[in-house]
């Protein structure tokens, strides 16, 4: 859905790039739920994505646009399915 200035709360889509494993844009985030250099787990619009990677950093975070930059060595990208348990029961479940 293209950005229409009659609706200022229009979210641009949800993207993914990755560049040589060491560059990753995500657009479309809502919330970055927590950050490590090992993770950075974040809601976006089509679910929670967590990021698997080492000497991860945040560079860039526009909550407005719901863009995220990262820089570091990225290993994998997994999305999980929305629960309507917390973050705490799912930071912490085995």
């Amino acid at each position: 859905m293209p950005f229409d200035e009659k609706n200022p709360s229009a979210v641009p889509a949800h993207r993914i790039t990755l560049d040589e494993r060491r560059r990753l844009t995500v657009s479309g985030v809502e919330e970055v739920e927590s950050f490590d250099e090992s993770s950075i787990v974040m809601r976006t619009q089509n679910g929670s994505l967590i990021i698997h990677g080492s000497d991860l950093h945040i560079e860039k975070l526009s909550l407005d646009g719901g863009d995220l930059l990262v820089q570091g060595e990225v290993d994998a990208l997994t999305y999980e399915e929305e629960e309507s348990s917390s973050f705490f029961s799912r930071l912490f479940r085995g």
